[in-house]
C-alpha cells in the first residue's frame, strides 16, 4: 500500500493506492485524486520549470518550462541538456527553445519577455 498527498487540487487528500489490488484508491475526495493516485504509481510525470543563460537580455538568465508533463525519470536527462542551452536576447514568452525535449513529445518553452540590454558589453 503506497500513501500519496494528492497535488490536483488544493484539498491535498491523504491517498491509499493498493498495488496488489489493481491500484485501487481511496481517500480520494473526487474522480481526480483517483485518476492521480494510479497516474502517480503507473507513470509519474511533471512540468519541469529552470532557467537558461541569455547573452545580451537585461536579466543574466531566462525562465523556462516544459508545455506539458514528462515522465519523471527524463528530468535528470532534461536538466542536464538545459546546462548547454544559452539564448540570445531578446526572447518572447512562449518561444520555443528546444522542441521535442528528450524525445517526449514535450516542448521547452520561455515564461518571460527579455528585451536586449542596452550595455553592448553585457553578456
Amino acid at each position: 500500500m503506497k500513501e500519496l498527498i494528492c497535488i490536483v487540487c488544493p484539498r491535498g487528500c491523504h491517498l491509499k493506492v493498493d498495488e496488489a489490488n489493481g491500484c485501487k484508491v481511496t481517500g480520494n475526495s473526487c474522480p481526480r485524486g483517483e485518476q492521480y493516485g494510479k497516474a502517480e504509481l503507473l507513470n509519474p510525470v511533471r512540468v519541469l520549470t529552470s532557467t537558461v543563460r541569455i547573452e545580451g537580455g537585461l536579466h543574466r538568465r531566462c525562465p523556462v518550462k516544459t508545455n506539458g508533463a514528462i515522465p519523471k525519470g527524463k528530468i535528470r536527462e532534461v536538466m542536464a541538456l538545459l546546462d548547454g542551452v544559452t539564448l540570445k536576447a531578446p526572447v518572447s514568452m512562449g518561444q520555443t527553445v528546444i522542441k521535442d525535449v528528450c524525445r517526449t513529445g514535450i516542448d521547452l518553452v520561455t515564461t518571460r519577455n527579455i528585451g536586449r540590454s542596452r550595455e553592448p558589453d553585457r553578456i
